[in-house]
């Protein structure tokens, strides 16, 4: 509660101080710096099923969502996929120098489109859940098994080439990266089993961009080892979703230092209520000043975009 109240008092100054709106970046940076903007920043995001274009259509249809919506951060999405090995089993793979190099070409326009102003940031889905793309998830979790050195192996080949993806897409001018984890739940490993088999290997991929201002670390699940990732992860920013996991903001700002994201209730904010919307802001707040506001994962891909429209009108109206 009283972090809510400190947050209306610091936005209320800041209005009466300020005759015009602060622009997304500044929005942004305001909140990375814990202290109120004139509204809360937000984002939202969808995939695209574009993996089968060229990279400039893939930021055309990320600079056309960014700018549709009037999204503060523009999250942008990475489904090309990661390159097999030419061995004769799936996991003899070698580190790449440019494993996504359509990708990168639509770092570069996304970056040129938005003329520095907003920040965008890349996302990165970390090393296991590529290992089960290039293969599948049962035959992860049986190399696992049967051939732990091997799958170790493979995790650090596919870590080593996603490091110098990530040192491609901050040369192309991404703020940062938004590194999806979504095997730390009890549903895929144990906690022993991710700190031994993907957590030296998140680590090295977040390491390639420690020096970003903007990246983010997004905990997927509804039983996600949340307490194993508020403190001592090199980030600026944790993302998780509040209503899966049952854990409020509130909550949250008791246990970590980070700038928090989330809030919104992915499953359904598209298509909710003025008034459900509304609640979920609320509720949020409590994580504020350092906060941006987000659904806990991506929206539905077949939301209309008439009900994104009017979740970004309520948003932006949001103080």
């Amino acid at each position: 509660m009283e972090n809510r109240r400190e947050f209306l008092m610091q936005a209320a100054a800041f209005a009466m101080q300020s005759g015009k709106a602060m622009s997304p970046r500044e929005r942004v940076d305001r909140a990375l710096a814990r202290r109120a903007p004139d509204r809360p920043p937000f984002s939202f995001w969808r995939h695209f099923h574009d993996e089968d274009q060229p990279g400039r259509r893939h930021a055309a249809l990320t600079l056309d969502f960014a700018r549709r919506y009037h999204l503060d951060i523009v999250k942008v999405m990475s489904d090309y996929p990661y390159p097999k090995g030419g061995g004769a089993q799936w996991h003899e793979l070698k580190p790449l120098d440019n494993p996504f190099p359509e990708q990168v070409k639509a770092l570069e326009l996304i970056r040129d489109g938005l003329a520095g102003q907003k920040h965008f940031v890349e996302t990165v889905f970390n090393p296991w859940n590529q290992a089960t793309k290039v293969s599948s998830k049962e035959s992860v979790m049986g190399l696992m098994r049967t051939r732990p050195q091997a799958l170790l192996d493979t995790l650090e080949a596919i870590a080593r080439s996603e490091a110098s993806h990530v040192r491609r897409a901050l040369d192309a001018g991404a703020s940062g990266i938004f590194l999806a984890v979504d095997n730390a739940r009890r549903e895929v490993l144990g906690l022993d089993d991710y700190r031994r088999f993907s957590e030296p290997f998140d680590r090295m991929v977040l390491e390639a961009a420690k020096d970003a201002p903007l990246n983010i670390l997004h905990l997927h699940g509804a039983k996600v080892y949340l307490d194993h990732f508020w403190q001592g992860w090199p980030v600026k920013v944790i993302h998780y979703s509040a209503h899966e996991t049952g854990v409020t903001m509130a909550a949250a700002r008791k246990k970590t230092p980070a700038v928090l994201m989330g809030g919104l209730d992915h499953r359904n904010v598209a298509g909710a209520s003025a008034g459900a919307v509304r609640a979920m802001l609320r509720e949020a707040r409590a994580a504020g000043p350092g906060w941006i506001c987000a659904p806990g994962c991506s929206v539905p891909d077949d939301s209309p975009p008439a009900q994104l429209l009017e979740l970004s009108r309520l948003l932006r109206e949001a103080r």
